[in-house]
């Protein structure tokens, strides 16, 4: 799915990444209400499986919430980027881990009420470690992981990303 602007979005301000607009939306009561909200090119995220029953999880520092996450890898789309190429190359990017089969499992709005980011994800099998490619502003640390202790770190409020509570959940109910 590509996510197109309104056509009545006005830009706001333009971002490295990601830009800020503006709609007017009408209302029940017959009035016009403005509203914000981040533009992005999509992205996407890796359910890495080291083995049947062991996850690659990673620790990444998050400026936005001043706090070092565990997350499943993920990343920004290029412009026309194939969703199923930028999770091969954000896993090689993260983790240090090259696929031989990237399969998607589904895809999703992780925050509509502030984004039209659109999210697609998949798992990655058969992984081969090649290294770690990171952004020079990237700090990043690899887990492998019992699927059964990234579950536990969910249920116990460790894993608080929702983009990785979503995924890792959803791997495991429809494995």
């Amino acid at each position: 799915m590509t996510v197109k602007l309104p056509q009545d979005a006005t830009c706001l301000r333009e971002g490295m990444r990601f830009d800020l607009y503006r709609v007017d939306v009408n209302g029940p009561d017959g009035r016009s209400h403005p509203r914000e909200f981040i533009h992005t090119p999509g992205s996407v995220v890796v359910l890495p499986m080291l083995d049947d029953q062991t996850v690659i999880l990673i620790q990444n520092r998050r400026p936005a919430v001043d706090q070092v996450l565990w997350e499943l890898p993920a990343g920004t789309l290029e412009p026309e980027e194939d969703p199923a190429e930028c999770a091969a190359r954000e896993l090689i990017e993260e983790t240090g881990y090259e696929a031989s089969a990237i399969t998607k499992l589904t895809a999703f709005f992780p925050s509509p009420g502030v984004s039209n980011e659109f999210m697609h994800a998949y798992r990655a099998d058969g992984l081969k470690e090649v290294g770690q490619d990171l952004d020079d502003a990237e700090e990043i640390t690899v887990h492998p992981t019992p699927m059964t202790e990234a579950l536990a770190m969910v249920q116990r409020g460790e894993i608080v990303d929702a983009k990785s509570v979503a995924v890792l959940l959803y791997g495991q109910v429809f494995k």
